[in-house]
Parts: C-alpha cells; sequence; structure tokens
C-alpha cells in the first residue's frame, strides 16, 4: 500500500552502528537500529513506526533499506527484532545472502 505522504528514509552512523528512519508528517519518527559487533555483521535490533502510519509499508520500506544497504557495504545482518526476522523469512529465499543465522 502506498500512503498518501512521500516516504523518505534517511540513513545516520551512530555511535553504536546506525538507523535507518524518517519523520512522518505529525513530526514522530520512525525507525530501524542496528548495532555494529564485528567486521562486516550487523545486529537489526529495533524498528519502530508511530501508530497512525502503521499499516503504511514504512516499516517494510525501512527493512528494504537495511538490506541494500548491508548488500553494498559487504554487511551481514543478525534480525533480534522480530519484524525484521519476519521481513526475512517472508522474502526467502531472496534476502539470504545477507542473513547470518
Amino acid at each position: 500500500m502506498m500512503p498518501g505522504y512521500p516516504i523518505d528514509i534517511r540513513y545516520e552512523d551512530t555511535a553504536r552502528g546506525g538507523r535507518y528512519f524518517m519523520t512522518m508528517p505529525n513530526g514522530e519518527e520512525s525507525r530501524l537500529t542496528f548495532v555494529r559487533v564485528g567486521p562486516g555483521h550487523i545486529i537489526a535490533d529495533h524498528t519502530f513506526v508511530p501508530v497512525p502510519y502503521r499499516g503504511d509499508g514504512v516499516a517494510e520500506k525501512l527493512v528494504e533499506e537495511l538490506i541494500a544497504g548491508a548488500r553494498a557495504k559487504g554487511d551481514r545482518i543478525t534480525p533480534t527484532c522480530w519484524y525484521v526476522a519476519d521481513e526475512f523469512d517472508r522474502h526467502r529465499p531472496a534476502w539470504d545472502d545477507v542473513r547470518l543465522r
């Protein structure tokens, strides 16, 4: 489903790893965070979309950005966030190249 607002996802490095995020029309933030645990290995640990925007496809787009970023950097992902793990399962085997179990 395409929402009635633009999906503008940005990336930011943090002290622990990084995050993909976007500011929602009401000013709240949607985000997917990850922790870098070693060379080429990240843990996707948290995804959040404010309640009014759930079901709009924002979380899925955040995960797609995570996958694209991991592929570009040569990273493998261990998903500890239930949503990211579910998306990996839903996109099997297409995303198996970046999943580290």
